[in-house]
């Protein structure tokens, strides 16, 4: 494609399209892909950028991936969609008999659903309607942790920190939740069992309006990419247990090996009543999520009240969805994703140290195949944008952070380039 050609479909593209988190027409002209194949995303003028983002979290075996694309394929043959209302096919059937094999022990049931934010709205309707169910209507509050983020849509909106969660506009017409500070300890700090009183007070004081603690385990991921301590997620059980509510865990951005474990949750050893999954469900071919949830909730919701869970996506178990989904996990299962992750994580605290040295850096921190550098000020997006493309690389800095979490393929000589892009374009 010529410059002429390039421009003029950026052109288009800010006269007809609407971007996440963005005016429209976008401020910063977004980057044409032509192409994406492996670590690689091709541009239309030719570059090419090694993807430092994994589209978000979510491709974890690369682009345009063999095994994935012939699921894909195969399941054209059969059918691309059917209801499920009424219906089921064998491809539900075997993705939920996997995905309760693979998860913490305990859970017992699968709603599959279609987005990220829709799984985590589909927890808070179980929770709520659970204790609808057996008659305790107070129950209807859940208690989080601030610099949480869970989602777009009006019930995550409400758990997504009040402040800075990006939907403060939106605060007056949100359900009331209840929030406590986020976790201050590090992953790897030494515990203090201080902190967790404030979130034990609030739930001793005020247990009998909770229905569920929603946090989403280890790593708060679009609230500040904060990493915490495993033991609070234990104290948090722990307390649930005690006083009566549900455990919801927000798995969407940590699940499928991410953090060095299959699932955050695993970091703590326990299992949560409700788990959110999706992003990487389909290695990022298409938008899927999944709710599971212990026994106990499904069998009350389904004999008490309306009898029945008060949601049905249009996509829900989707054939091609869950083609991809069962593949991208049977590579997951066959690969050394272990080993690839520690090698990661070596790299991405060897490559990200130096920026420690920077006059505007405030933090660098990595767990897992995620690592990130926080600076003292907001970062100009924009520029350094410009900067990491100079040399290569895609990344999607926001707020005063600017990140990595590269697809679980990517080679040592690419994790570098991408330490050694952002240490250049922070310098």
């Amino acid at each position: 494609m010529n410059a002429d050609h390039y421009n003029d479909l950026i052109q288009r593209d800010a006269e007809v399209l609407w971007h996440p988190y963005a005016a429209a027409p976008v401020p910063i002209p977004p980057y044409a892909v032509k192409s994406a194949s492996g670590t690689r995303l091709t541009l239309h003028d030719g570059r090419q950028l090694i993807d430092g983002m994994s589209s978000w979290w979510a491709v974890i075996h690369g682009y345009n991936h063999p095994v994935l694309n012939a699921a894909m394929t195969a399941q054209l043959e059969d059918m691309a969609h059917v209801m499920f209302g009424g219906l089921t096919h064998e491809l539900a059937v075997l993705l939920a008999e996997k995905l309760l094999a693979i998860t913490p022990p305990g859970l017992g049931r699968v709603f599959f659903c279609d987005s990220g934010s829709v799984a985590v709205e589909v927890a808070i309707k179980m929770a709520i309607q659970y204790w609808f169910s057996l008659g305790r209507p107070a129950k209807k509050r859940l208690l989080t942790i601030r610099q949480g983020y869970h989602g777009d849509t009006f019930a995550t909106m409400s758990v997504c920190d009040p402040v800075n969660g990006m939907h403060h506009l939106f605060s007056d017409l949100l359900m009331p939740q209840v929030f406590a500070k986020a976790p201050q300890i590090p992953f790897d700090g030494v515990w203090d069992e201080r902190e967790i009183d404030e979130l034990r007070e609030l739930v001793e004081t005020r247990h009998e309006e909770l229905a569920a603690i929603i946090l989403e385990p280890i790593v708060q991921g679009a609230g500040g990419m904060r990493f915490y301590h495993p033991q609070y997620l234990r104290r948090v059980r722990a307390l649930c247990d005690e006083y009566d509510l549900l455990l919801i865990a927000d798995e969407i951005a940590t699940g499928f090996g991410r953090t060095g474990e299959l699932f955050a949750c695993n970091h703590a050893g326990i299992t949560p009543d409700i788990l959110c999954l999706g992003k990487a469900l389909t290695g990022g071919y298409m938008s899927f999520a999944a709710t599971l949830t212990k026994t106990f909730i499904s069998e009350v919701i389904s004999q008490k009240g309306p009898g029945m869970l008060m949601h049905g996506p249009t996509f829900m178990a989707n054939p091609l969805a869950c083609a991809v989904a069962l593949a991208s996990i049977g590579l997951l299962e066959n690969s050394p994703w272990r080993e690839r992750i520690v090698e990661i994580e070596g790299l991405l605290k060897a490559g990200l140290e130096p920026c420690r040295q920077l006059p505007g850096v405030k933090d660098v921190r990595v767990l897992g195949a995620i690592g990130l550098v926080e600076t003292k000020t907001p970062i100009d997006v924009e520029k350094v944008q410009e900067r990491v493309v100079a040399r290569g690389v895609w990344l999607r800095p926001f707020a005063n952070l600017c990140y990595t979490m590269p697809p679980f393929v990517t080679r040592a000589s690419e994790v570098k380039q991408i330490t050694s892009a952002i240490c250049e374009a922070l310098s």
